[in-house]
């Protein structure tokens, strides 16, 4: 359910999320490096100063790039960035890959931050993270481990959805306003097929040439031995005429077959896989 902050103007949207996070003692942000992520941190910064800490989880499952880009976007920001490292795949519930995998990544980082809490700030600051009004309606059981662990969602308290945060983001000069939307490396696998680090490392290897050859939106859908390629509806024709020489690419990394998607991109395009996996 939308909270009534949703049907506000966007102006007090703002002022609200704003309000909301300058009366916090201070904020430990879930940091992705993301546009959700990266405006909640600067909204943090600018409500509070010095007592906001940016926290990444380094795992198997980001890929190095986006790891630097959120050690980048920090600085920017002008935020304290520590980067935490967790270990996903020591979960079974994760490299199980069911259903409920995100909320076994955002566990282990929230584990993870109450652990280190006395090394990365005061005890009475807040955990926040960047969800918005448009995961309410979506799969998003990493907000079950959210709310198990007391992380406040000031976006979603405030009603702000992906278009007031891009807007955020562009009046503010974020490099991520126009970011495409990106998802752990995980994600690219069918839910029921285990996880380990040598297939994210694959599909790491694999995207890189798509990011080298610069798609600027994009998966490499996992499939056994079939590497699928999404791109931007708007990229499809230029990825097709250059196939042959993706192909090869992608087959060097460990692939047997290669194809591109005709629908294109598409977010949470392997959800249609979970109706399956509870049956089983």
């Amino acid at each position: 359910m939308l909270p009534a902050t949703a049907s506000l103007p966007y102006e007090q949207k703002l002022e609200h999320l704003l309000k909301q996070l300058a009366g916090l003692p201070g904020a430990v942000v879930a940091f992705s490096g993301g546009v959700d992520s990266t405006a909640l941190l600067h909204a943090c910064h600018a409500a509070l100063g010095d007592r906001v800490v940016a926290v990444t989880a380094d795992s198997p499952s980001l890929p190095r790039a986006e790891l630097e880009e959120a050690r980048s976007l920090a600085v920017d920001i002008g935020a304290r960035h520590v980067v935490l490292p967790t270990d996903e795949l020591a979960r079974a519930g994760y490299r199980k890959n069911a259903g409920d995998r995100c909320y076994h990544c955002k566990k282990e980082l929230f584990v993870k931050v109450a652990e280190r809490r006395s090394s990365i700030a005061p005890s009475d600051w807040a955990v926040v993270y960047g969800a918005i009004t448009d995961d309410l309606g979506d799969h998003r059981p990493g907000q079950v481990a959210a709310a198990e662990h007391a992380v406040l969602a000031p976006l979603i308290d405030s009603g702000m959805g992906k278009d007031d945060v891009r807007r955020y983001s562009r009046e503010v000069g974020l490099n991520t306003a126009e970011k495409p939307s990106f998802a752990c490396l995980s994600s690219r696998v069918p839910y029921g097929t285990a996880i380990d680090r040598e297939l994210l490392a694959k599909i790491e290897s694999a995207e890189a040439i798509l990011r080298a050859h610069g798609f600027r939106q994009f998966r490499v859908r996992h499939h056994g031995d079939l590497a699928r390629i999404e791109v931007a509806p708007e990229e499809i024709e230029r990825a097709f005429q250059m196939r042959e020489a993706l192909g090869r690419n992608v087959q060097a990394v460990g692939y047997k077959f290669v194809a591109l998607d005709a629908f294109g991109y598409r977010s949470g395009a392997m959800n249609v896989l979970l109706e399956q996996v509870d049956k089983d």
